[in-house]
């Protein structure tokens, strides 16, 4: 009998729908990566793994694992899994897309407004004993409504994250790498080139996975080109973004603010001179974050082991 490996603390309920399949092997912490020398050893006799984006799949780790069936991603993104490789070796890989859509689109609309009205500022000006008067443009920030927001990456977070817009009246322009006309149709998006998103928006909402392609997308040039009031958010890969070019152009007033939910380094180093800037606001990668969505996206890693260990397809499998 093999072993399904389980590298974060998840609910109870969860784990005894696969011991009720198989023997469980739990990493029992929900902050800290289960290490890796544990892992590789954990996976020596693993029949399945449900990793998070923390656990990266490499020839070392599938190399160490020679009766591994599937791996279930607690994730939509599976850039920490070296894919193509884990189907040579006919393993499985899934992920979990489509239940976080909403939420995660939720978060990147808060993030916007967070970072738009300086309320994570505000809540430090009160808190450090700051607020003694009054004037009138005390903590004065950005208007979303009827805003121009660039959406790069429209894929279903970021027709999400647009439907959220509309009700500001936003006018929404999109690049993708390819038109999506459904939602020209549904939400008056524009599609338009990268450059004219960059030069034209006042707000920039970054969704796009990583790929060849979207790596390093938002890099010195970019910067230059968008507008020196905007605002720029990133909810969709750390890796996207430049991060040097993008504290250059926040020290030089090439951007007048941005927010993170993602970053190439996670957690992040506490030197990162981004933390130090107030015009910056930074969450630690909870796009995904409610209790509904997060149970729901453990579920369906569980439902894909089962799947599997059965010999069935499982329901959302990752093509390479």
């Amino acid at each position: 009998m093999g072993k399904i490996i389980v590298t974060r603390k998840v609910p109870d309920k969860f784990i005894e729908q696969l011991e009720a399949i198989d023997t469980v092997e739990l990493w029992d912490d929900a902050y800290t990566p289960m290490p890796r020398d544990k892992f590789l050893k954990a996976l020596s006799k693993a029949t399945a793994c449900f990793i998070t984006l923390s656990e990266q799949i490499d020839e070392e780790a599938l190399n160490a694992a020679p009766n591994l069936k599937i791996i279930a991603n607690m994730a939509v993104g599976f850039d920490n899994i070296d894919v193509q490789l884990a189907h040579d070796h006919n393993i499985v890989v899934t992920n979990t897309p489509d239940v976080l859509t909403e939420t995660t689109a939720e978060l990147g609309v808060s993030l916007t407004l967070s970072v738009a009205r300086r309320i994570v500022e505000a809540e430090r000006y009160v808190q450090e004993g700051q607020w003694q008067s009054w004037s009138p443009y005390l903590l004065a920030g950005k208007d979303l409504y009827r805003a121009k927001v660039g959406i790069f990456g429209m894929g279903d977070i970021g027709k999400a994250v647009a439907r959220r817009l509309k009700g500001f009246e936003a006018n929404i322009m999109y690049h993708n790498r390819s038109r999506h006309s459904d939602a020209e149709e549904e939400l008056g998006a524009l599609y338009v080139s990268f450059d004219t998103l960059l030069k034209n928006s006042d707000f920039i909402i970054c969704t796009a996975p990583l790929t060849e392609e979207t790596k390093d997308k938002f890099d010195k040039q970019a910067f230059e080109k968008m507008k020196k009031e905007s605002i720029f958010i990133n909810i969709g890969r750390g890796a996207v973004v430049d991060e040097e070019a993008l504290i250059h152009a926040l020290n030089e007033g090439q951007i007048w603010a941005c927010g993170l939910d993602v970053l190439r380094e996670e957690p992040i180093n506490m030197a990162n001179p981004l933390l130090k800037m107030k015009n910056v606001v930074i969450v630690p990668h909870i796009g995904s974050a409610s209790i509904v969505t997060r149970d729901r996206m453990i579920q369906l890693c569980v439902d894909n082991i089962k799947l599997v260990l059965a010999g069935q397809e499982p329901l959302t499998p990752v093509r390479g």
